[in-house]
């Protein structure tokens, strides 16, 4: 029988990541001061995830997709997708600026590098004081006047900047200006795509005196220099209920907060289910001899094959459920 599934967490150090891995989601496995990204499910090639608890222990998700196909991802998904996972979930640890970058979408991506667009999203799991992102045009501009900002060093004057609070959502399409700053944890859900076109580096440099590569000539076309009203995603937040995030034709994202025994019944949706925890811990009864445990900060595979879930937390527990819709 399949069981809910974990995964060896795949670190990234980078030029902008903290420590927040070790102090709040308290891994003591993190040696570095600037690990940015935790992987923690990814069908990206070469960073594949290897599963780490059960009998399917050393096999990576590729391997598991292969043997078990739509047991692992369900029929419609396996359909579409193969044995290629559809998503790619994370977390991110800002200590610093994050470049101002930007994604191409499916149809871009598919011409120019044989690959996925990249559509996604954030959920803010701790943010500092005066923690902020940078997301979208404050008001309409255009391609010859952001060139301007870029020649100018003036880039961020366009941008719409916001102070960033524990339980914000912000939903980014393809095509969305952005980037997060200093003090910022950050769960990242988003298409198996690692796509990034690299606008602005806020001037920096590294030991050698080296700036990071940009990709201006790639960047300029795939940009929606359309400006919004308002670009957090709002939300009710019911307890011991499912509160929708975000709905796109990648992923839905929904919010579990609960503080009693919450039963989900996933037959008819012919997806896998992720649920990567937020606060608190939680035990996962799928029917089987055993129950799995989830806690702050990790992530859990519910293949689809387990149709029915039953979640008892400890206390109070919050996750984000994320499916194909």
């Amino acid at each position: 029988m399949l069981y809910p599934l974990k995964f060896q967490h795949i670190y990234k150090d980078k030029i902008w990541g903290g420590n927040k891995f070790r102090t709040i989601l308290g891994r003591k496995d993190v040696k570095s001061e600037t690990c940015g990204e935790s992987w923690e499910i990814s069908a990206v090639q070469d960073n594949v995830s290897v599963v780490s608890n059960g009998y399917l222990k050393g096999n990576d998700l590729q391997e598991l997709i292969e043997v078990y196909m739509d047991e692992i991802v369900g029929q419609k998904v396996y359909e579409k997708f193969g044995i290629e996972f559809p998503l790619l979930v994370k977390f991110l640890d800002t200590n610093d600026l994050l470049s101002v970058q930007v994604h191409p979408d499916d149809a871009v991506a598919k011409e120019r590098h044989k690959a996925y667009g990249k559509t996604e999203m954030w959920y803010v799991m701790d943010a500092d004081e005066g923690g902020n992102l940078i997301i979208g045009f404050e008001k309409d501009s255009s391609k010859q006047e952001f060139s301007k900002a870029i020649e100018e060093g003036k880039v961020p004057q366009l941008l719409h900047s916001e102070i960033a609070k524990k339980g914000d959502v912000f939903f980014l399409p393809a095509g969305r200006v952005h980037s997060i700053g200093k003090g910022l944890l950050v769960a990242e859900i988003q298409q198996t795509s690692d796509i990034t076109y690299r606008i602005f580096d806020w001037n920096r440099v590294d030991a050698d005196g080296n700036s990071r590569e940009l990709h201006l000539g790639l960047a300029m076309d795939v940009i929606d220099y359309t400006a919004q009203d308002d670009y957090k995603t709002h939300y009710t937040e019911k307890q011991n209920a499912t509160n929708e995030l975000v709905s796109c034709q990648y992923f839905q994202t929904n919010l579990l907060r609960f503080n009693q025994v919450v039963e989900k019944d996933y037959y008819s949706l012919d997806s896998f289910v992720i649920y990567m925890c937020m606060e608190g811990s939680a035990s996962i009864d799928f029917g089987g001899s055993y129950e799995e445990q989830i806690t702050k900060g990790e992530t859990v595979l519910i293949p689809a094959a387990l149709h029915s879930v039953k979640l008892t937390p400890r206390g109070e527990a919050s996750l984000l459920e994320v499916y194909i819709p």
